[in-house]
């Protein structure tokens, strides 16, 4: 089941006297993270709005509403932040890597089951799946030659695995 609030950083620092706050993205790009007007704070993820942002060395540097002073930003200290899925658009073959861990990995030829996605490295060229089988791991790139089909609401990936691959 796809989550609702997707993680999108964490408040690793206060920043200056006015009660803004460092964040450290968990995005593809600081820029994007700094686009929200609204995020979600904590489990319980209360709705927190954002006045202003901007990126600095590939942080966020936040002014969050309601937060004024030094001592209202430190007791932010470590939360994470998210995001809900409704506010971000994804373009086609395009997945959030949190709908992808625990997605169950198939042949796409013999429908073999080759165990869960575990992780996602990104590696800059293309990502690349860690998939867990039951006493193996494999390492598949994340290319248009081996990922046949990815079902996020049926949970499974089917793949062609390259000669090699596997071996």
């Amino acid at each position: 089941m796809k989550k609702e609030y997707l993680e999108a950083g964490k408040i690793v620092t206060t920043h200056g006297i006015r009660g803004e706050v460092k964040i450290m993205p968990y995005t593809d790009s600081p820029e994007l993270l700094a686009e929200f007007d609204r995020l979600f704070i904590g489990k319980d993820h209360k709705e927190v709005f954002i006045e202003r942002s901007r990126v600095f060395k590939n942080t966020v540097i936040a002014k969050i509403e309601g937060v004024d002073t030094p001592e209202d930003a430190e007791k932010l200290r470590n939360k994470v932040l998210y995001m809900h899925r409704d506010d971000l658009e994804l373009d086609e073959d395009t997945y959030f890597i949190q709908d992808l861990i625990g997605m169950e990995v198939r042949d796409a030829d013999t429908s073999e089951v080759y165990g869960t996605i575990a992780d996602v490295m990104q590696t800059g060229a293309n990502d690349v799946y860690v998939i867990k089988g039951v006493d193996k791991e494999y390492l598949v790139p994340a290319i248009a030659d081996v990922v046949v089909s990815t079902d996020t609401d049926g949970n499974v990936m089917t793949i062609r695995p390259l000669d090699g691959l596997f071996d």
